[in-house]
């Protein structure tokens, strides 16, 4: 047996070689545009959230910011450690999911996948309407249409991402370095000021600071430290989108990954040293964030930039999920657990199919939450922290099992991230479990479900396929074709040569109904038929009701029970005008008849379109 082999066009001297899709690829810089908004962001709420917790302690208990957010940042450099050894052991991503399905077993790599896909949906949803809502804050008069403002902010996200990554980095790239640059300037003169500048921003604002409370309990102090642990959202993002870089693609990742966690890790220290330096506390209707602005800036056009540039990162943050979730739905539909359509990419590198998915599963939970923050944050970093705990203990498994130089000190590294991503899993489910959380309860497991029957449908598809079997040798059947026609025409004509050259024996039928004027025509296009005489048998298929596809199938299975061993094809001809519009003129009998011989029969369906122009 011969194999023919084509070999590629060899590239002309003096020509460029062809696109081989790098240039639509992410550098360390643009990939920490693209992949790391999401955890940028986290810096406008996470240390809020660390002192809205400690507030109930009092005075006191807002002294514990600082070693809170050292255990933060702790976690964050064991985690990027993690994440940069996932993107050498998993060049071709998934982070968590793939580590888990290496090592810990399909379920668990689908319980990591479900996990991440909650997290990523629930991203976008939040970041937008975070974004907004800092909008609104400062233009009320736009409160009632903040749901509108909302999916068109999802819009002009999805139309960016459907341009590419690159794309997409490129035009977030100047936000992200605003907003970074201005948070450092904060942190710099503020770091260098004894007293606030001004105090503007809270007045006029109650406390929520207890004013008797001074007890500070480990459990006070669990619950803080995982909701300060809600900036940590977004750190496994590059990790899970490693294709998306250039060419050396795990160097490029892991320098992106630790610039992400230098830049995040320096921004929570420096923010929660300038809390415990100005003595802030939370306040109704103003950001931790704005405040500091306001003690180390002042009430001017530098407060003013920080905000603005907070409201603008927040709601691009969504772009992380953009990055990382299509490539996570690849790998899914690569091992068929979801349709292979969401592997497929455009020419620009895009995963379509999985933004757009995002993109319409984001607008659903925008529309059913009202554009209200409140109602989606409980929700939010569960999932991506049983992801964090599943990817440490994948890990621990990789090492034990590769038993390289130093091993033992990556494995326990691994293990004490697994036990504080542990801890925070579980305390961020108990504590806000009453809030909304138990939907992500009950979301987890039912997505898993569903990815387990869309392989259980693959699995069967596959074993009626023989796939990976070696087929038998192909041979040649006895072929019959069956073309419905209603009228002569040049489309007669075309349909029935093409079916002659198809098979070994051609019929031409039509159907005639009972209505008088119906048979008139079939008669007179029996009449024209006996006349032509193109040397195919004219068969009338007589039909109590008028139906046009089921007595064609009706015939159609009739053949095949007369000759079992034949194959028959049914050749459908078809106008295709020359304009768009035009194709509503079009009775549409062909997709009827086509509809039906599917739907009765396993007779092959051929659709011959005469074009018109």
């Amino acid at each position: 047996m011969s194999v023919l082999t084509v070999e590629p066009d060899a590239v002309p001297a003096g020509e460029e070689p062809p696109d081989t899709g790098e240039r639509h690829r992410l550098t360390a810089v643009t990939g920490l545009a693209a992949l790391s908004l999401d955890a940028m962001a986290s810096v406008a709420y996470g240390p809020e959230a660390i002192v809205l917790v400690l507030a109930a302690a009092g005075a006191h208990g807002l002294g514990f910011t600082v070693p809170v957010t050292l255990a933060i940042a702790a976690l964050l450099a064991v985690l990027v450690a993690s994440y940069r050894q996932v993107i050498a052991a998993f060049p071709d991503g998934g982070g968590s999911y793939a580590v888990a399905r290496t090592h810990l077993g399909a379920r668990t790599g689908l319980v990591a996948a479900a996990s991440l896909v909650l997290d990523y949906v629930l991203n976008v949803a939040v970041a937008v309407t975070a974004g907004v809502a800092a909008l609104t804050s400062a233009f009320p008069s736009l409160y009632g249409e903040r749901v509108w403002l909302c999916l068109g902010v999802l819009t002009l996200i999805t139309a960016v991402n459907l341009r590419g990554i690159v794309e997409s980095a490129k035009v977030f790239i100047v936000p992200t370095v605003v907003f970074v640059g201005s948070i450092f300037v904060l942190i710099g003169v503020g770091l260098l000021r004894s007293a606030p500048v001004s105090t503007a921003t809270a007045a006029g604002h109650a406390s929520v600071v207890a004013g008797n409370a001074t007890a500070v309990g480990t459990l006070l102090l669990l619950k803080a430290f995982a909701s300060g642990c809600s900036a940590l959202t977004g750190v496994e993002a590059i990790a899970n989108a490693v294709p998306s870089f250039r060419v050396p693609r795990v160097k490029r990742a892991q320098r992106a990954e630790v610039a992400l966690g230098t830049v995040l890790g320096v921004m929570l220290i420096g923010l929660s040293v300038l809390i415990g330096r100005f003595h802030l506390q939370p306040a109704d209707g103003v950001t931790v964030l704005a405040q500091l602005a306001d003690a180390s800036l002042g009430h001017n056009w530098a407060f003013y930039v920080v905000q603005f540039a907070t409201t603008i990162l927040l709601a691009l943050s969504a772009n992380t999920s953009f990055g990382g979730l299509p490539v996570l739905l690849k790998l899914l539909a690569r091992d068929n657990y979801l349709p292979h359509v969401f592997a497929l990419k455009a020419d620009r590198q895009v995963h379509r199919h999985g933004v757009l998915a995002l993109a319409l599963v984001s607008a659903a939970l925008l529309v059913f939450s009202g554009g209200d923050t409140n109602t989606l944050v409980p929700l939010f970093a569960i999932g991506v922290f049983v992801g964090f705990t599943v990817a440490q203990i994948g890990m621990v498994r990789h090492w034990r099992g590769e038993r390289g130089r130093g091993w033992r000190g990556k494995a326990l590294l691994n293990g004490l991230g697994a036990v504080l991503t542990g801890v925070a899993t579980v305390v961020v489910t108990a504590s806000k479990f009453a809030e909304g959380a138990w939907l992500i309860v009950i979301a987890l497991p039912l997505l898993v479900a569903a990815f387990e029957t869309v392989h259980r449908a693959y699995a069967r598809i596959g074993e009626r396929l023989e796939l990976g079997r070696i087929p038998e040798p192909p041979h040649r059947d006895r072929s019959l074709v069956i073309v419905p026609v209603s009228s002569l025409s040049r489309l007669t004509s075309e349909a029935l040569t093409a079916a002659a050259s198809l098979g070994d024996e051609v019929r031409a039928v039509t159907v005639c109904h009972p209505d008088p004027e119906d048979r008139a025509q079939v008669h007179a296009l029996e009449r024209a038929w006996a006349n032509w005489d193109p040397g195919v048998p004219l068969v009338r298929l007589t039909s109590g009701r008028r139906t046009l596809g089921r007595p064609i199938a009706a015939y159609v299975r009739e053949v095949t029970a007369a000759e079992p061993a034949a194959r028959v094809t049914v050749l459908i001809p078809e106008t295709e005008p020359e304009r768009l519009w035009q194709r509503l003129l079009q009775n549409q009998r062909g997709a009827v008849v086509a509809h039906a011989v599917r739907r009765e029969t396993d007779a092959v369906i051929c659709r011959l379109r005469f074009r018109l122009f």
